[in-house]
């Protein structure tokens, strides 16, 4: 592959002993996916934590479609003191808007046609900010996505960027987020969309 150096260490090798650390992220991980994946994060926490140990990196870049972990990462960072600059990289998306994602491979050709409403939902939903209420943006979303046929919503929610809140007003958050997850067929999506 053209690398000069791989690491690939035996599970032994990074955990010789039982991991029972556990992380208070201040709320960070028990809203949106935290809710729906319960414990995910703290793991997310440890696996992350040894390897900036091992490695000792200046930057470390996440991408900003997980953009709950980045968070969850930014905290930890900050939590254990590490020297790391924790960097958010923007999300990656195909030409249709859909964000790119090992996962949209699993999606049927007619699923794959149909993924892009997650994306123009979204685009639809951050135009609304100066005429709708958050409530009202909230709920359109549902519809728009529950009403597209094979597709499902587990979440959409509205959330201050830094904090991961939902919040109830526009005024409540000076960087709202629009974060949704939602099934197409048996393929679990995730995006999210500042709402600047």
């Amino acid at each position: 592959l053209g690398v000069d150096l791989v690491f690939a260490p035996a599970v032994e090798e990074m955990y010789p002993e039982e991991v029972t650390r556990t992380y208070d992220f201040g709320g960070l991980d028990r809203v949106m996916e935290g809710q729906y994946r319960p414990g995910h994060f703290n793991g997310v926490a440890v696996v992350v934590h040894k390897l900036f140990e091992i490695i000792t990196p200046d930057k470390a870049y996440f991408g900003e479609k997980d953009y709950q972990q980045l968070a969850i990462i930014r905290k930890l960072a900050e939590i254990e003191n590490l020297k790391v600059k924790v960097i958010g990289s923007p999300i990656v998306r195909e030409t249709d808007g859909l964000a790119m994602s090992s996962r949209n491979s699993r999606l049927s050709k007619e699923e794959r046609a149909i993924a892009p409403v997650i994306y123009k939902t979204l685009k639809k939903a951050t135009s609304l900010r100066g005429t709708k209420t958050v409530e009202e943006v909230r709920r359109f979303v549902h519809e728009e996505i529950n009403n597209t046929e094979k597709m499902e919503l587990e979440y959409f929610e509205i959330a201050d960027s830094k904090t991961l809140t939902p919040i109830d007003s526009w005024e409540a958050s000076d960087k709202p987020r629009g974060f949704v997850a939602a099934y197409l067929g048996n393929v679990r999506l995730i995006d999210n969309m500042a709402f600047n």
